[in-house]
């Protein structure tokens, strides 16, 4: 098992308080194994085994505790044969009508730490907003990194080196089950669709009773093969009616949001350096996992500038950083990321192969004056780093501190 420890640093403050842990992230990408982890660490500061209550509302097993006031009286009942303090642990909470009252009730009645999970962003809005305002606290789970899954690569294959690995996360992406099927193409591309499907039909369909399935699966198709793009749903909804289909603005950005809810695409907006605010139109989007890409949409090795960027966006999203697209002028940096005060500009590459490839790609920093490291990122060996800009290679970049 990965330890997972980017996460797992975070979660351990909020270890045995009142408020309510929330994991959140796309299905598969490791909730569940999130939770063994702080189990885990819970048993070892002695924590008895009597004392977890793990429920998973998947299966079908729990089917009839999939409503809140017949899982309220099971808790009630765990509680009194437990000895002091109770822990639950609730797999795909969302499932359970009416769940929300449930869990603040917990919160109020039993002395308990709490920690759920849940696959789509709504899960933090609506009435659990109202019930739990300022009582939980969230953690999005991505797919593994590139340092996770050359971890996990290791496990199998001490002697791997970073270069081969880097070229297999290339094209599978990170989904921590994967490891089940390293050599076996076929089938790490059949478990990602299966993924994809359960996504779409679960996450976006089911939730918000869309009817119309072949346009929402053209408007993710449009989406995943433009990744990095700047998009516009005018464009998009004029590109239909081209084709005969009548799509309207506000269909297209509602289907959108449906996906950035399932956390199956993730929407960058951009920032305007020159007048310090963000903008509301022509946003980009990338995908959860590229490797769903490639499952899905293919030609991941074709658009290898695409995929190196999706790469660092999502690894800045996992650090924690808030992320935006970088707009000076006519220049455009591919991403400004802040965390705690601290910026960080970074400008992706896939090889600087000529002295034009490198003036364009480092002098979109010309007329940036402030003193936050600005990365140029690239698949190439030898350091290109020049005038206080900082050149790396993707995977040292990946594996590094930022």
């Amino acid at each position: 098992m990965i330890s997972r420890e980017i996460y797992m640093k975070r979660i351990r403050p909020f270890i045995n308080t009142e408020l309510i842990k929330v994991f959140t992230g796309i299905r598969r990408s490791g909730k569940s194994v999130m939770l063994e982890l702080v189990k885990n660490e819970l048993k070892k500061s002695g924590v008895s085994d009597k004392n977890f209550l793990c429920i998973n509302f998947e299966q079908f097993s729990n089917s009839e505790l999939l409503d809140a006031k017949i899982l309220h009286k099971r808790i009630v009942e765990f509680q009194k044969s437990a000895d002091g303090k109770i822990y639950l642990f609730f797999d795909e909470i969302q499932e359970v009508d009416g769940w929300e009252k449930c869990i603040n009730s917990c919160r109020v009645d039993f002395d308990c730490d709490i920690y759920i999970t849940g696959s789509n962003a709504k899960l933090l809005s609506g009435e659990l907003a109202t019930y739990l305002a300022g009582r939980y606290v969230e953690f999005v789970i991505y797919p593994f990194s590139f340092a996770e899954f050359l971890e996990m690569n290791r496990q199998k294959n001490s002697q791997i080196d970073k270069s081969a690995c880097f070229t297999a996360f290339l094209k599978t992406g990170g989904m921590p089950f994967l490891a089940n099927f390293l050599g076996d193409d076929s089938a790490k591309n059949q478990y990602l669709m299966d993924i994809y499907n359960s996504v779409v039909l679960k996450d976006v369909v089911k939730r918000n009773n869309i009817r119309d399935v072949d346009t929402l699966e053209r408007i993710i198709a449009y989406a995943f093969s433009n990744i990095g793009h700047i998009f516009s749903a005018t464009s998009l909804s004029k590109y239909f009616k081209s084709e005969k289909r009548n799509i309207s603005h506000d269909t297209i950005l509602n289907y959108l949001k449906f996906c950035a809810d399932a956390f199956l695409i993730y929407k960058i907006s951009r920032y305007d350096l020159e007048g310090k605010k963000v903008l509301t139109v022509n946003e980009k989007y990338y995908c959860a996992d590229h490797g769903l890409r490639e499952a899905v949409f293919g030609k991941n090795t074709q658009n290898i500038d695409q995929i190196l960027e999706n790469i660092v966006c999502l690894e800045l999203l996992r650090r924690n950083f808030k992320v935006f697209v970088g707009k000076k002028d006519e220049s455009e940096i591919d991403f400004i990321a802040e965390r705690n005060g601290v910026k960080i500009y970074v400008q992706v590459a896939y090889l600087l192969a000529s002295e034009e490839t490198v003036r364009r790609e480092f002098s979109v920093y010309d007329s940036i004056k402030d003193n936050f490291p600005k990365y140029v990122v690239s698949m190439d060996e030898f350091d290109f780093s020049r005038n206080g800009i900082i050149h790396r290679n993707i995977r040292d970049f990946l594996l590094g501190e930022i």
